[in-house]
């Protein structure tokens, strides 16, 4: 281990740092007792209220493994007015990327886009490019659209990060038919073994009541209507996405906090006339299916009936 820097006529002396010089300086006698210090702080200052688009790092991305090589090479980015001769160089950088890379490349964008639309966590972004970088290794789904392959991606992740997006939802920030998203997605289980916990209508009560800005009371309340109607076997062959918008407006229509089926559907992705139908299995049973304690502002045999 080396000895610490000190001055040989002052060591008790703290010394100071010529940050622009590059000298460790005694100051009580200036005696430069160590040269050539390498600035490890930052070359700029960043201030928060900064809207400039100018980037002054110059150290480039992270490395990124799903790419190969790391992504350790230069990417040329053409900014708003950028001349001809800028789109020409960016324009042969993607043509030189190997065609894995390009479609990775692009892949990532598409999630990264998909996901800010409605707001997606970067965790759940990152898992949606793993999973359709194993999915391009695989070659499972050579020829199909890129976009449904990325979208189908994003749902898988968001099953398995326990926060399930429906087909719907995922189509609506996708450029994409269902149908196409739902091929892939059905290729992508299939051929990569993935194993995904089943949806239930728990699973969308948080977001659904919370896009209603219902209280956790009528959430609570319509959880345990879904569960015992399920439980009861009254909703065979509906989706969970019915169940929930059905057993949210059950809840909702018994409270002071109601909500009518157009607004619940609106939220859930569901059709009007779906929630209706699915509530009406509940109907007969509605005395059954409410929490013990639920506090009714409207009693059940007033509730509607459709």
């Amino acid at each position: 281990m080396s000895a610490p820097v000190q001055c040989p006529i002052h060591p008790d002396v703290h010394l100071i740092e010529d940050h622009r010089a590059g000298d460790l300086v005694c100051p009580a006698c200036g005696l430069v007792v160590g040269d050539r210090l390498v600035d490890v702080g930052t070359e700029w200052r960043s201030f928060s209220n900064e809207r400039s688009g100018n980037d002054p790092s110059r150290v480039g991305a992270p490395e990124n493994p799903l790419l190969s090589g790391g992504d350790l090479s230069t990417t040329i980015a053409v900014g708003f007015g950028g001349s001809d001769s800028d789109n020409s160089l960016a324009n042969a950088q993607r043509k030189s990327m190997n065609n894995t890379d390009r479609q990775m490349t692009a892949a990532m964008s598409l999630i990264r886009e998909m996901s800010e639309r409605i707001h997606l966590p970067r965790n759940i972004q990152e898992n949606a490019s793993r999973i359709f970088k194993d999915v391009l290794d695989s070659r499972a789904l050579r020829g199909k659209n890129n976009e449904a392959q990325a979208a189908a991606c994003l749902y898988i992740a968001c099953r398995k990060d326990g926060v399930p997006r429906t087909f719907k939802e995922i189509c609506a920030v996708s450029r994409v038919s269902k149908k196409e998203i739902g091929r892939c997605f059905k290729i992508i289980i299939r051929n990569l073994e993935t194993n995904l916990e089943q949806i239930t209508s728990a699973d969308f009560m948080s977001r659904f009541c919370g896009n209603l800005y219902l209280p956790n009371s009528i959430q609570a309340a319509a959880t345990r209507i879904a569960k015992r109607a399920v439980d009861m076997d009254l909703v065979a062959g509906r989706t969970p996405i019915s169940i929930a918008a059905a057993a949210i407006y059950m809840a909702s229509q018994a409270s002071g906090e109601k909500r009518s089926a157009k607004e619940i559907g609106d939220v859930a992705g569901a059709a009007e006339i779906t929630v209706r139908q699915t509530y009406k299995l509940l109907y007969p049973k509605a005395a059954e299916l409410f929490p013990e304690d639920f506090r009714f502002v409207t009693p059940i045999d007033a509730l509607p009936n459709s």
